[in-house]
């Protein structure tokens, strides 16, 4: 995964900007420590299961979920609600990929 710019400043901002569609894939698994994740395939494309399983082991084995702090580039503060963004590619296709607490959200660009 290649870093990418902050995503927007809150979740609920997000969100607002990227409602889930009506046939966005759900994936959920389980952290290193026991606590629910989920991967959202939310593209529309119809992201193979397959993929979407292997996205969700990754980033459950490199330890992407749970409260994770970061500061906005070039900041000196933190921020609690703030998460990560990447670029992944599927299928030949890039995306952008997501990750805010215990949730992962792969996006069209």
């Amino acid at each position: 995964m290649s870093d990418t710019s902050a995503p927007p400043a809150s979740p609920a901002d997000f969100d607002r900007a990227n409602p889930l569609r009506p046939d966005a894939v759900r994936v959920t698994g389980t952290t290193r420590r026991g606590r629910e994740c989920e991967l959202i395939d939310n593209s529309g494309d119809g992201l193979p299961l397959g993929e979407l399983e292997a996205i969700l082991a990754a980033l459950v084995r490199e330890g992407r979920f749970g409260f994770a702090a970061v500061s906005p580039p070039g900041g000196a503060t933190l921020d609690p609600t703030g998460g990560q963004s990447a670029h992944i590619q599927v299928a030949g296709k890039l995306y952008r990929l997501l990750v805010r607490r215990y949730q992962a959200r792969i996006e069209p660009f």
